[in-house]
Order: C-alpha cells, then structure tokens, then sequence
C-alpha cells in the first residue's frame, strides 16, 4: 500500500487532520505547494473530474504534470478526488477507467464516489474500484451519504438541511459498507457541504456549515478507520477541531483557496496576483484554522527503529 494510506492513519492516530486543496486551477498549484512547505506541514493536492470538466485544471495528466513540476514528496501527495459513479448531472462516468488512469500517471490515492445509487450498488461500485486501487497498491477513498452542493439548482435552506439530517450518513449502513468495500477511508456526510460550482453561483460567500458531532462519534465507532470531510471551507472552526478528534484525518477544502484566486484574477487581472492571493489563504489555513504548522515529520515521517 502507498505511504499516503499510512500518513492519514498515523494523522487519525496523532489526532490532526491533512487538507487536502483543491486545484481547479492548474496556476493554484504551486503558490499551494509553497506554503505547506514553508510551514513544514502535510497536505495533499487534489483534483476532482468536474474541476477539469468544469473549471480549468484540463486533465488528469496536465495536473500530474504540473505536480511533477512543483511538488515535494516530503510535504505533499497527489490524490484524485470525487470520480463519480453518476455525476452532479446525473450521468453515468466511466469511473474505472479514470481511477486506473490516475493509477497509471502517478497518483498516490484515488477517490470513488457511489454516493448518489443505492447501498448495494454503491457497494459494488466501490468494492470494483478499491480492488483496482489495492492492485496498485494505492488507498482508496469512498463515500456514503450525500454530502450535498455540486447539484444543479439551489439547496433547501441550511438550517432545514441540518436539522432534519437529509443525506447523513447511516451508522448501520457506514458499519456494512466499510467491512464489504474494504475502502481506506470513507467520506461522511454530518451537516458539511460542498460549495456550488455553476457559474451563476460559484461566487457567492459559502454558508457556514456546523457539524453533528454525536453522530460522527457513532461513525468512528461503527467504522474503525479514518474519514474525511468533504466541503470543509465555511465550516466553523470549533467544529472541524473537535472532528478531528472524533476520527476526521483528511479535510477538503476547495472554495477557500478557489474564490481567493478567481476574487485576485478578477480584480487584478494578472495570474501572478492571484496566486499570491492562494499562497496567503493558504498560509492562513495552515496556521491559523488547522494549526498544522510543523506537523510534517509526526505524520510523513516512519519512526526510525532504535
């Protein structure tokens, strides 16, 4: 299996949590790189299909390209991000043949997303693509539940959403699909949600998302192994710490860094200036939201055997 599998355990054990940021820029990228380097911290770089359907980070190979190009293994690992089983649009995505692809180019963990099918079919889904990953050695992540935002249309007000717990994430159903799909680590689905992508809307401030602690604490229980939080940005501080804690190991965080740099392109239309901006937003969320300066050796780092 690739060390990244053993980062994010060795995080959930050590109790902080790896962003993963999102690129839907290829230009992101290494203003990205540079400050979890600069902080000696751990992160992963992401990119999912609709960022290079629907934004500009072109394709899996241009964005392994780029990570060739400005990654540093000791601070960093490429992962692919949501690959939907049906998408945001509700079509079918040949999904093996983009997780195998990305297996191919490099890709140190890849994820599956059977979120919007049934049980039984997500679990069949997911269980075809963690044997192509454990083939490859590579981690595969999965989710359960419907962590909502990428959808056409507008959501229901938040505040409906959170309490009538539409889309969570069964503990019974967590509890059978981690042991039949054997996945690495699971996506959860506890009040968090992406932020919008349409162009009419991928602007607008991300409202601030709390988190059902209890019912985590019950996921973490039920599942044994490390899950994430998709639509980390805009989620309240107090919360993701206290996640952390209750087996969150890998945060995504997409709009934070992606507004930073479409709000500095726009205003000062020079790509310099808004990959600036990236390297500063992400310097803050390191330092000031995640705490997770000089964290690289707890985590990236095998003991050393006296």
């Amino acid at each position: 299996m690739s060390d990244t599998a053993g980062i994010l355990a060795r995080a959930r054990q050590a109790q902080v949590a790896i962003p993963a940021f999102n690129v839907p820029y290829l230009p992101m990228m290494e203003p990205v790189v540079r400050a979890v380097r600069d902080l000696d911290s751990f992160a992963l770089i992401a990119v999912a299909r609709l960022e290079w359907l629907k934004f500009e980070s072109r394709s899996l190979t241009a964005v392994r390209d780029e990570f060739r190009r400005c990654g540093d293994a000791r601070h960093v690992r490429l992962h692919l991000d949501h690959v939907p089983v049906i998408d945001e649009d509700n079509l079918a995505v040949d999904y093996l043949a983009l997780i195998r692809e990305a297996i191919a180019l490099g890709y140190d963990s890849v994820m599956v997303d059977g979120s919007r099918l049934p049980l039984a079919e997500n679990i069949a889904a997911t269980r075809q693509a963690v044997e192509v990953a454990h083939a490859a050695g590579v981690a595969c992540e999965a989710e359960l539940g419907a962590v909502l935002g990428h959808e056409a249309g507008p959501l229901p007000p938040y505040e409906e959403l959170f309490r009538s717990g539409k889309g969570f994430t069964s503990v019974a159903e967590a509890r059978r699909f981690v042991r039949e799909t054997q996945c690495d680590w699971l996506s959860v689905a506890i009040g968090n949600i992406h932020g919008a992508i349409s162009k009419a809307s991928r602007d607008q401030k991300k409202v601030q998302a709390r988190l059902d602690l209890e019912h985590l604490g019950l996921l973490h229980t039920a599942t044994g192994i490390p899950l994430v939080l998709h639509g980390g940005s805009g989620v309240r501080r107090e919360d993701v710490l206290a996640a952390i804690r209750q087996g969150i190991a890998k945060v995504n965080i997409a709009t934070e860094i992606r507004q930073a740099y479409e709000s500095a392109l726009k205003s000062a239309g020079q790509v310099e200036a808004a990959r600036d901006a990236v390297y500063q937003r992400t310097l803050e969320l390191i330092r000031d939201y995640f705490g997770n300066c000089g964290i690289r050796k707890r985590v990236a780092e095998l003991p050393t055997v006296q």
